[in-house]
């Protein structure tokens, strides 16, 4: 979202880039679908990818694993 009021503000894809910390490629398609669609086409549409396959107790057991640290 900070994005769009960047470009609002006449800033261009590379100089959002820039600021953002972000590649010129995601900022270019950004402004695109701020253009097309405004603000609204920014937002968070949630993690990608697939969902996680493993049951809630198989991840509290990665969970404590990682949690244990490395092994000795």
């Amino acid at each position: 979202m900070e994005a769009a009021g960047l470009f609002a503000a006449g800033m261009s894809p590379p100089q959002v880039a820039r600021k953002l910390r972000v590649s010129r490629k995601s900022a270019y398609v950004w402004h695109k679908a701020w253009r097309t669609a405004g603000a609204q086409a920014l937002a968070s549409k949630g993690p990608g990818g697939q969902r996680c396959r493993l049951s809630d107790a198989q991840v509290e057991q990665l969970e404590a694993a990682l949690d244990a640290g490395p092994a000795v």
